[in-house]
């Protein structure tokens, strides 16, 4: 919140700072006898583009806190642009005007001291032209316009604004036009400013849309993720059970060792519970642990193969991913074989990419095949599908000699 406030505030000074030093610069380089001489008229005009400072970044400071009072952000397109239209006109003429008034208040106008200076030029044109102490602004008389009188008095009203008045009183007649353009490029001025507020804005609006999109697609992916690990565990310990189970009474050793090979597994699925990915080598343990507790219930019906490249060992992969799908393997495909079958695992880098491969015994088709619809193959698309954004493939296969291959490509981590 501080940050954004003093971006603010340096854009307001910044901002407006630089139009004054645009003034400044034309005041030096095109109109210095006007603006800088005598010393007196300097100061004045540096004191009112001081005050012109203070009012414009004043004035837009209140328009930004009405502007967040009112939820502008909230407004349909059609009131914004009224919005806009009405906040130019009424800051931009209170900008002009409350100028004027602070400096004319304050006794430090510099468009006084101009207007002093030509009631100055005035009074000497009147000496010049021999006609101080005269009635010439009476140029009118019996419905008759003394020439002589009138170009003397539209001279001296034409070059400096002051006339005198049936009564001799000094008058002054502000130059049609001044204010005009002074109202138009100071609206000009807001109007840019207002603008630049909006347009920014409307962009920060969009940009902080698109995140809340990205970190609620986060949220949402990291919900699935959970959703599909909380059915992992239970359906792996279900099928853990009951192979203990088998093992109890034919083989107490045995199982005893199988109940501690079951606890390793555990304690590793709990570690990586919170975890996206893990090292190959890290879910490799796991399944090792695995299929040393399933090859103590099958024994020689079932054969296990490895192939592993060791330089894929750090590569990450989603936890409990491989042992799902040899535990699929075993139940779909080996466990429907009455002399068992083999399992064969390989990892491997190709084309680029991070290849795992499992081969085993048995088939798609058929009381044998295993189950496309079962949730050891529907869980390892969606993990893919949420981890790797469409860059990574699993497909599951028959081939040749009564095996069945699932195979998972996944890009290579630098990592």
């Amino acid at each position: 919140m501080f940050k954004t406030s003093r971006r603010y505030w340096l854009c307001q000074l910044v901002g407006w700072g630089g139009w004054e030093l645009i003034n400044l610069f034309f005041a030096y380089q095109f109109a210095s006898d006007f603006y800088l001489n005598p010393e007196p008229k300097r100061n004045l005009f540096f004191i009112a583009l001081f005050i012109d400072l203070i009012v414009c970044i004043g004035l837009t400071h209140i328009l930004r806190l009405i502007l967040k009072r009112l939820q502008w952000m909230k407004f349909s397109f059609a009131r914004v642009s009224s919005m806009f239209i009405i906040s130019t006109v009424s800051v931009g003429l209170l900008a002009y005007y409350g100028s004027k008034y602070i400096a004319e208040a304050s006794g430090w106008s510099f468009d006084k001291y101009n207007r002093n200076e030509r009631k100055e030029k005035a009074i000497a044109m009147e000496k010049e032209m021999n006609i101080a102490g005269t009635a010439y602004f009476n140029y009118e008389s019996n419905n008759k316009v003394d020439s002589i009188k009138y170009l003397a008095f539209s001279k001296i009203k034409k070059s400096t604004g002051w006339y005198k008045n049936s009564k001799a009183e000094w008058n002054y007649e502000e130059r049609k036009g001044m204010d005009f353009w002074g109202i138009l490029i100071t609206l000009i001025l807001i109007a840019l400013w207002l603008l630049i507020y909006l347009v920014w804005h409307f962009i920060n609006k969009n940009r902080n849309d698109q995140l809340d999109k990205l970190r609620l697609e986060a949220t949402v992916k990291s919900l699935e993720l959970k959703t599909i690990k909380s059915h992992i565990n239970p359906h792996f310990i279900f099928n853990a059970h009951n192979s203990i189970r088998a093992l109890v009474d034919e083989n107490p050793e045995r199982a005893r060792q199988a109940i501690t090979q079951l606890s390793n597994i555990l304690r590793s699925s709990m570690q990586v519970e919170k975890m996206e990915t893990v090292p190959l080598q890290q879910e490799l343990d796991i399944v090792n642990d695995y299929l040393a507790l399933e090859h103590m219930r099958f024994e020689e019906r079932l054969q296990i193969q490895m192939k592993i490249d060791d330089n894929t060992l750090t590569q990450p992969i989603p936890p409990m991913m491989l042992q799902t799908l040899v535990e699929n393997a075993i139940k779909h495909g080996i466990s429907k074989h009455v002399s068992g079958g083999i399992i064969k695992i390989s990892s491997r880098f190709d084309n680029g990419n991070h290849e795992i491969i499992i081969l085993n015994t048995g088939s798609l088709n058929g009381q044998n095949g295993n189950n496309k619809e079962g949730f050891g193959i529907i869980s390892t698309q969606q993990r893919l599908n949420l981890l790797y954004q469409g860059k990574a493939t699993f497909e599951i296969t028959d081939v040749e000699k009564n095996m069945v291959e699932s195979r998972i490509t996944m890009p290579i981590s630098n990592t």
